[in-house]
């Protein structure tokens, strides 16, 4: 897939020589002169990429175009890059999630080594999306159920104790819990508490 890099800034001369640059190093580039204009057109969050993002754009700011892509659950990295850098904004959009605070004018190679970074984050964290949207859609195959027994199961529950809980015949729960394996894709207890574990659902009442 293309690795796309975007570019959020008003100055026209800027965008164009680092779009040169990002070219030249060998990735695709969007550029954008106002926040809205990436708002409008998002990006894939499927496609490797990160955000270039300036800090004083006309409309929404930087800081705010960040809060916006949070609350839409974008994973897309951004990196701030700003000739107006002051202490308490690079700290707020850190802490909110930024991947760095640059300065311009920027060295070539401190800003690809930091998007290369970014680029292996985003990488990270759709692997693990995938990985979670794949053990959710099976945890969606269980009947009411098995999920009742797989609740109990990855609490340390046995057999016993989840049949007198249910009002059920410990042999019933045993088929149970064997569905439960078989539709999970797991051969042990431990990767069926890591599975519920990394899906949030050791924390759910019983």
């Amino acid at each position: 897939m293309p690795t796309r890099i975007h570019v959020v800034d008003d100055d026209d001369s800027f965008r164009a020589a680092i779009e040169r640059r990002l070219k030249l190093a060998g990735y695709e580039v969007a550029t954008y002169p106002s926040a809205q204009q990436l708002l409008d057109r998002l990006p894939d969050e499927n496609e490797p990429g990160c955000i270039l993002l300036d800090v004083r754009i006309p409309g929404l700011s930087g800081p705010q175009l960040q809060g916006r892509l949070n609350e839409l659950g974008s994973m897309l990295p951004i990196v701030f890059l700003t000739g107006h850098a002051d202490t308490p904004t690079t700290v707020r959009t850190i802490k909110a999630g930024a991947e760095d605070f640059l300065t311009k004018p920027v060295e070539p190679e401190q800003l690809l080594d930091v998007i290369e970074r970014a680029l292996a984050r985003h990488a990270t964290a759709r692997g693990e999306r995938h990985k979670i949207e794949e053990m959710q859609a099976l945890v969606a195959i269980l009947t009411p159920r098995e999920r009742q027994v797989f609740g109990l199961v990855v609490r340390g529950k046995l057999n016993k104790q989840i049949a007198h809980e249910l009002g059920a015949t410990e042999r019933t729960i045993k088929a149970h819990r064997h569905q439960v394996m078989e539709k999970m894709k797991v051969q042990s207890l431990a990767e069926l508490v890591s599975i519920a574990e990394r899906l949030g659902m050791l924390g759910e009442r019983k």
